[in-house]
């Protein structure tokens, strides 16, 4: 317990040394260029370029809260909520987003790998046509006008919170048998469960259907920037029918290789910026951090209706700002 405490304080502290020094780097680079250095919406706001990445940090801090407990991904708050309601360009919003996104991936695909809830066969053919979509579509998004992108995000964020109500969850689906897809490929399992103390031996149907859906979802995580945890979980549990508990987990190593995919293409594009994103990815482990803390004092049920309410007004107002109608 104490080396697990000593090796999450001495992470910590190596990004918060990261932040400072990206930090300075930043200032210096303000005070030796001109302003087009700094986004421009940002830098004809006339604040000080230090309090964006400290309002960012802040934001990102009780937004990692949130979607611990409302039980999202971070990408899928942080891109309509900074994109609609900070002065930055709606791409490096989406660059920083599939960051922010990845960041909790790396964190937690590893010791899921290791502990078997995530499936390796379940997940590469996933991720090749995830990851081959993500790329598409991160090259869609940047060239599109942003207007047309803020539009679709808008209404891809109305769709999440429609998808949120009236999805339900099936901790062991009942798969009579696997389809002949999944058979060649030999994506089955068997994990334990730690909470009835027995072991699960699952399969999975309807492999096609779901593997064509994974196209659309990639397809949508590389353009918007969001990651894919919110149609991850969703295909690979109701649709294709793997444990809860392996869809949860195999999402998670997947976000690291569809978000890493799209992420090249921004950075790539200069459409990463580090004073965006290193107070992000920080915030929003540290608010993570503590939202699991307090997770087990709250009733997931309420603070999932306020995770929709925040998605609903960010959707709504990232759907009107692209139509011009609320800037």
């Amino acid at each position: 317990m104490v080396k697990t405490m000593v090796r999450r304080y001495a992470v910590l502290i190596f990004l918060a040394t990261i932040l400072l020094v990206v930090l300075f780097m930043s200032g210096f680079a303000a005070a030796s260029s001109d302003a087009t250095s700094v986004p421009a919406a940002a830098a004809s706001s006339g604040v000080p370029w230090w309090v964006w990445p400290l309002v960012l940090f802040v934001v990102t801090f009780l937004m990692g809260i949130v979607a611990v407990l409302g039980g999202v991904g971070g990408g899928v708050l942080f891109v309509p909520i900074i994109g609609g309601f900070f002065p930055f360009h709606l791409d490096f919003v989406r660059g920083a987003g599939l960051l922010v996104a990845l960041a909790g991936a790396l964190a937690a695909g590893p010791g899921l790998l290791k502990k078997g809830m995530a499936d390796l066969r379940l997940s590469m053919p996933v991720a090749v046509i995830a990851s081959s979509c993500a790329i598409v579509g991160a090259m869609v998004g940047l060239a599109l006008p942003t207007n047309i992108v803020q539009t679709a995000l808008g209404a891809t964020i109305l769709g999440i919170v429609g998808i949120m109500l009236m999805a339900k969850k099936s901790e062991y689906p009942d798969v009579k048998q696997a389809d002949a897809l999944s058979t060649a490929l030999r994506i089955n399992g068997i994990y334990y469960e730690a909470s009835s103390g027995h072991e699960v031996n699952w399969q999975i149907h309807r492999t096609p259907q779901g593997l064509a859906t994974f196209i659309i979802v990639g397809f949508m995580a590389g353009m918007f920037g969001l990651g894919a945890g919110w149609a991850n979980v969703p295909v690979l549990n109701l649709m294709m029918g793997a444990p809860l508990k392996v869809s949860v987990a195999t999402s998670k190593f997947l976000l690291s290789i569809t978000d890493t995919s799209a992420a090249w293409i921004y950075v790539n594009n200069g459409a990463v910026l580090p004073m965006m994103v290193v107070p992000s990815i920080i915030g929003i482990m540290l608010g993570s951090i503590v939202g699991v803390k307090i997770l087990t004092r709250t009733k997931p049920a309420a603070v999932r209706y306020i995770v929709i309410v925040m998605l609903l007004f960010a959707g709504s107002r990232a759907f009107l700002k692209g139509l011009g109608i609320w800037n």
